[in-house]
């Protein structure tokens, strides 16, 4: 703990490690407080329906609380991981402004509307950034399976990555069987994800 500890103290005296904290947080809450706008938004466009080979072969089911469970569970492991560890800290900040900032853009590029049978995803928690009504054509990309994803790449001890690759694997399951997305919106998540956690290195120096 004491290494942590110094972790920080060290990293705090750069000026520059300062800098790039209050302008990520910044960011991050100027991205928060748009978000529900833009998530009407999108919510209120017709887009493309996508014949998705597997999901027609799934039956629908509601997981909402096994993914609750994991992705706040994994979302506590690497806030803890993050306060202990600045690196982790910054990183993991400027990681999330660059998914939800991609995630935008892709979603407002390629206009989808949700697959057949969906089954609303439960979560009280992420539910209030979309505001008041439940949204369902912020498709491409995933975001819960980005998410989880980012924790796997940003952590570093070994068990830790263990458990969130895990349950990046759990998350992307089951959202295909709450057919909450389509099939590539989920494969192309961590792909999205690695090019967004590689630009947050960059920029934690």
């Amino acid at each position: 703990m004491n290494n942590q500890k110094n972790n920080w103290t060290i990293d705090w005296q750069q000026p520059l490690f300062r800098k790039k904290l209050y302008a990520g947080a910044s960011i991050l809450v100027v991205v928060l407080i748009l978000l529900p706008f833009f998530f009407q938004a999108i919510e209120k466009r017709d887009g493309v329906h996508l014949n998705d080979w597997l999901l027609t072969r799934l039956p629908a089911y509601n997981v909402s609380l096994a993914i609750f469970v994991i992705i706040w569970g994994a979302t506590l492991l690497c806030l803890v991981r993050a306060i202990q560890n600045s690196g982790i800290f910054m990183v993991l900040l400027w990681g999330y402004i660059f998914l939800f900032i991609t995630r935008m853009i892709s979603i407002w590029l390629i206009p989808l509307n949700p697959p057949d049978h969906l089954i609303a995803l439960i979560d009280p928690i992420s539910n209030t950034f979309y505001g008041s009504h439940y949204i369902t054509k912020d498709l491409f990309y995933s975001g819960h399976t980005a998410t989880v994803f980012l924790f796997f790449l940003c952590l570093q001890k070994k068990s830790d990555k263990v458990i969130t690759l895990l349950c990046s694997i759990a998350v992307a399951v089951l959202l295909t069987f709450q057919h909450v997305h389509y099939t590539i919106d989920i494969l192309f998540a961590p792909l999205f994800t690695y090019l967004c956690y590689k630009l947050a290195v960059k920029i934690r120096g």
